[in-house]
């Protein structure tokens, strides 16, 4: 073989080694592009999500909650969620007394801080929305409800949350703050008692949530009154201790904290936090 011939014979071979070279590289990018795509459902770690979840929140939640589930859901074909409705701080008291759960979401950062005492979290509790109150009358208002003070008058039939219940806290905290004493005819166990009393005819007023004003509809009429705004509600939620699927109770929570979640609650009457 002459000097030129074995010159030209080891170019050959030198540039058949680049082109297998390089379709190697671009075969592995294919194979690695087409691993990611395949990946590319709703999951949390890059894993499918999968059973149920047992979320204890808020009463005033319920409505905005029950959609938000359903949204997850679907979004998750395989997940189920799960409520436990109810006054925060009875709420609490059963996670802290060993009731099964894997979030909480709380109407204040004192019924939360019952929970997190006990070290019944996983994770450092966080606000996702915030609640103010509204004075809730019978439809039409025909006793003129036009303020606070409104409501100390004699002759109506007032019903606040208990003191222990959130909502009956910022009551207290407005009335505190206006100098108004209001002797209730009843002390309700949460937010959709009180509402209910209003709605069923059994009482003239009820002090609650803006977002329960709107969830009744026509049920009952709504009346602002500015000493709300010194009582606005933080709303915490936390993961829970006990939780036996904290992927999918972490991708709830992460769900309801989303501009999507969010959405919801805003829509609903609760402030951005």
């Amino acid at each position: 073989m002459t000097t030129r011939t074995a010159r030209r014979t080891r170019r050959i071979a030198q540039t058949a080694g680049a082109g297998a070279a390089a379709l190697l590289f671009l075969s592995a990018c294919s194979s690695s592009g087409s691993d990611t795509s395949s990946d590319s459902s709703p999951s949390a770690g890059g894993r499918k999500l999968s059973g149920g979840v047992t979320v204890f929140a808020a009463a005033s939640l319920k409505e905005s909650f029950e959609t938000l589930g359903k949204q997850f859901e679907q979004a998750h074909p395989g997940t189920s969620v799960t409520f436990s409705f109810g006054g925060s701080d009875s709420l609490a008291a059963s996670i802290t007394g060993g009731a099964p759960a894997d979030v909480f979401a709380s109407a204040s950062p004192k019924t939360m801080k019952i929970v997190t005492d006990a070290g019944d979290n996983a994770a450092e509790p966080a606000t996702f929305v915030r609640n103010q109150l509204e004075i809730a009358t019978l439809p039409g208002n025909p006793d003129q409800v036009t303020s606070l003070k409104d409501l100390t008058g004699s002759g109506l039939k007032v019903v606040l949350c208990d003191k222990t219940v959130p909502c009956g806290a910022a009551a207290q905290k407005a009335l505190d703050a206006s100098g108004l004493k209001l002797t209730p005819a009843s002390y309700e166990q949460d937010v959709k008692s009180a509402l209910n009393k209003v709605a069923l005819k059994e009482a003239d007023a009820a002090v609650v949530y803006k977002t329960d004003v709107r969830a009744a509809g026509g049920k009952v009429e709504g009346v602002e009154f500015p000493e709300s705004a010194g009582a606005v509600n933080d709303y915490p939620i936390a993961l829970l201790k006990s939780s036996t699927n904290q992927e999918t109770a972490k991708a709830f929570i992460a769900f309801v904290r989303s501009a999507e979640g969010q959405k919801v609650l805003n829509e609903a009457g609760f402030l951005k936090p």
